[in-house]
């Protein structure tokens, strides 16, 4: 410890969904979504490929819903500004990640397939209607999860991103919640409002993203062409 993720690839995009339907979602762990408007929470969708790293290479996505800190009720923007994720789905593609995942830090991965689309490299540019310029879909245990189409966002200037960001996670796994601190640097990052489609699938995972209201129009997606990180140990808090 802590585990080194020297570089990674980053497709992510952030939901108002309805809070009281994610607070029902999460309701397991005894954490507390962060409503950073009376009615409404946050949820950010994502696609990591992770390159080069303690684990190896991988696919990864993940549903986080913001939640407060343990025991905090807080509530508006600011409070948004304090939340950290809580990871309610984790696929994967590689059984040693998923096995480190679950026993390490309490994560829920699970094995998944995944079909990524990205013009030159797994599929031509004419697949992809204008403006398009990753896409990805998800399925397991051979069932449809969800998938996503990212539209290409405005670059950032690295002086806005490359300042390292640490937030804790929280998971919850066999009846016990953790966190888990880590630390993020990002480059070559881009932003837009909107910029994604969503798909539902018939899995569970579908369905319970389709209770929060989605799919919809996402507040902001981004992207980021490098990520380090780093995940320390897990704490249990429950």
């Amino acid at each position: 410890m802590p585990v080194q993720i020297r570089r990674a690839t980053q497709h992510m995009a952030m939901f108002s969904v309805d809070a009281d339907a994610a607070q029902r979602m999460i309701d397991y762990s005894g954490l507390q979504v962060c409503r950073y408007r009376p009615r409404r929470a946050v949820v950010i969708l994502m696609l990591m490929h992770y390159v080069d790293g303690d684990l190896g290479p991988y696919l990864e996505y993940g549903t986080n819903v913001m939640v407060n800190p343990p025991g905090s009720t807080a509530s508006g923007l600011r409070a948004l500004g304090q939340a950290a994720a809580f990871i309610h789905h984790l696929p994967v593609d590689g059984a040693f990640t998923m096995e480190a995942g679950r026993h390490i830090w309490g994560y829920p991965k699970v094995m998944a397939d995944f079909t990524v689309r990205s013009p030159g490299r797994s599929a031509p540019a004419r697949r992809f209607r204008d403006g398009q310029s990753f896409g990805f879909d998800v399925s397991v245990d051979g069932r449809h999860a969800v998938g996503m189409e990212f539209n290409k966002g405005l670059a950032v200037p690295s002086a806005f991103t490359s300042k390292p960001q640490v937030h804790p996670t929280y998971s919850h796994l066999d009846g016990v919640t953790r966190e888990t601190a880590g630390q993020m640097t990002l480059s070559g990052v881009r932003y837009r409002p909107g910029g994604v489609s969503v798909r539902l699938g018939g899995h569970p995972i579908g369905r319970e993203l389709a209770a929060l209201g989605l799919p919809k129009r996402a507040l902001i997606s981004s992207s980021a062409e490098n990520v380090q990180m780093t995940f320390g140990d897990a704490k249990e808090i429950a």
